[in-house]
């Protein structure tokens, strides 16, 4: 009898012990092997071309890129990629930016040890893994989220840039900037912009390392 290939996986967060933790779990069953590594968003772009694992476990609270960029850039370049993404949030607006990224799943920390192997499995067979616990967040699968172009823009408004250096960070006109913003306070129901980066806070759209 031909034994399994293992399903061939990747993981992607920036603290070592985390990383450490899921290693044992892995080790203790045969289907299912460590191929990379990685600690950044950037890195995990860059392996995951080198090493194009069956499926990747994502952190989406990195310094830099961040995992929730690093799905995007990752399915861009590889829409059959089979991503799963590792968070402490359980907001129903961060579930479905990692669903637009191109996730197949969204799993909390707090529940990797009873989910993750399985998880895993049901991911690489091409199922989506959407824990029934996060189905009920605000806004989940809402059409009125935003964009990862809004996302953008908010990101740099809560740098404190203007909206003519948005403009220019992005490549756009500052009119298109103005657009975009009205369109981000109409769909956070936002009073200004400072108030739209604060509920992106609220829901872990934001992180405070981006102010």
């Amino acid at each position: 009898m031909t034994a399994q290939t293992p399903i061939r996986v990747m993981i992607v967060d920036d603290h070592p012990l985390l990383r450490e933790g899921l290693l044992a779990m892995l080790d203790k069953v045969p289907d299912i092997a460590l191929v990379a590594e990685a600690n950044s968003g950037e890195e995990a772009v860059a392996r995951y071309n080198e090493v194009r694992p069956d499926v990747t476990l994502m952190d989406l609270r990195m310094p830099g890129l961040g995992g929730l960029n690093a799905i995007a850039a990752i399915r861009r370049a590889r829409p059959n990629a089979r991503l799963i993404a590792l968070s402490t949030y359980a907001g129903g607006s961060l579930v479905n930016a990692v669903h637009k990224a191109g996730a197949s799943g969204y799993l909390l920390k707090s529940m990797l040890a009873e989910n993750v192997l399985d998880s895993i499995r049901a991911v690489h067979r091409g199922r989506g893994v959407w824990p029934s616990e996060l189905l009920g967040g605000q806004m989940f699968f809402n059409k009125d989220n935003l964009s990862f172009r809004e996302l953008d823009v908010v990101r740099h408004a809560a740098g404190g840039l203007s909206n003519r250096e948005i403009g220019e960070a992005l490549g756009i006109s500052e009119e298109t900037v103005k657009s975009y913003m009205r369109t981000i306070l109409t769909k956070l129901n936002a009073n200004d912009r400072t108030h739209a980066v604060t509920i992106c806070l609220q829901r872990g759209l934001l992180d405070t390392w981006e102010l």
